[in-house]
Order: structure tokens, then sequence, then C-alpha cells
């Protein structure tokens, strides 16, 4: 539901993230079930990419799992999430990657944030452009803690020609009566009558930034 109202709504392309729980990136045998599942109906209802990733229990690319679920999304682009900021060697990971045939590989550089990471993005962008692929900058789209004041450093050291932020804002609920008693998620999540929204001052600062760099 939310892709068909998303696509009536925007013009740019729309890429479903294929992501069955929270957690860890080891998936069991009706986890992959059910993402095969989600990649079918993503496709269905329009889906312009799919974004997904999975690891083997000693952090290396699960080439077979990956192989299987790029199977069914092509003939769609496929982008490899941060999941790859969780991989043992992220060298060796990404010749994987780039291998199986992902298109993009979302990463905060295997640390906290983009800006964190910076060098380690930057040092896999130089080893595919050291070789004779033709491969371009949109391959890492840098992500994690992106923000109006940290992008411009971020796409001129990692030399990124894509980005990946949440462009959020805290908006109150409209709820006028609220049980104090009674809490919909755990006890450390977000406070239950804030909602985050997309903030479209945040999306059109961040965009101005880009533009005036690339």
């Amino acid at each position: 539901g939310l892709l068909q109202v998303v696509k009536q709504c925007v013009r740019v392309p729309v890429f479903v993230m294929i992501r069955p729980r929270g957690g860890d990136f080891l998936y069991s045998d009706r986890e992959v079930e059910v993402m095969k599942a989600d990649i079918r109906l993503a496709k269905l209802h329009g889906a312009d990419g799919l974004v997904f990733g999975a690891l083997t229990e000693d952090g290396r690319i699960d080439t077979e799992l990956c192989t299987a679920l790029l199977a069914v999304c092509r003939p769609l682009p496929v982008t490899f999430h941060r999941a790859f900021d969780m991989v043992h060697d992220p060298l060796v990971a990404l010749e994987t990657l780039i291998s199986l045939g992902f298109e993009r590989v979302l990463t905060s550089g295997c640390d906290s944030s983009a800006l964190e990471g910076l060098s380690l993005i930057k040092r896999l962008a130089e080893q595919v452009m050291s070789s004779a692929r033709c491969v371009t900058s949109g391959l890492f789209p840098p992500g994690g803690g992106i923000t109006e004041r940290n992008l411009q450093r971020i796409l001129e050291g990692s030399a990124a020609s894509e980005f990946h932020c949440s462009a959020r804002s805290a908006r109150d609920s409209g709820m006028k009566f609220r049980n104090p008693n009674v809490a919909m998620g755990a006890s450390f999540s977000a406070p239950e009558y804030s909602i985050k929204v997309a903030d479209v001052a945040k999306v059109r600062t961040l965009n101005a930034i880009a533009k005036n760099i690339l």
C-alpha cells in the first residue's frame, strides 16, 4: 500500500528495501521465503529497483542467497544496503558484490556514520576506479548520519554522485487523549506520540548543497 501511494505522489525512481526484520543480516529459510515474496510484490506494484543485503555467519557476503534474490529481482537494478558495513573485510566484499552484479553499495564506510567512514568510502571508490571496470562514482552512495551540516564535506571527500539520508523531523501527534500507562513499542523506542516525517525544508537544503557540488 505504501509503495502504491508513493508511486502516485513522486516522479523520482522508488527503490524498495527488502528486509523482513530488524537485527542482523543472517536469514533463516522462512525469512528468505518472505524476502522473495516481497520482491515479487514490489515488482508487481511498480518498484523501480530493490535494496537488500545478506551475510554469512562469519561476516562475508552470502553469495548463494544474494544470487538467488538477484534472480528474482531482475531485470530491475539492485542495491546492497548497509549490511555491507557489517562485513569482515570490506575490500573483499566489494569485489564479491561487483561480480554478483549489484549496481550500488550503500555504506557508511563501516563506521558509525559516513563522515567517520569517509576514508574507507574513498578507498573503495579508488579500488574500483583504478581497475579497467567501467563503474561510476554512483556505485557508493554514502549513508549514515548525513545532514545539511556535513553533506558538502562527505560528497567532496568521497567523490560520490549520490547520497542517502532520512532528512526527517519529529512531529507531535494529533491525539488529544493519551493513555500514559500503555506504550505500543519497547521502552527505548521513540516517544509514543511523536511521529517521524520527511522534512521538506531539509530535503530542499540537502538538494541545493548537492547540486552546488555536483
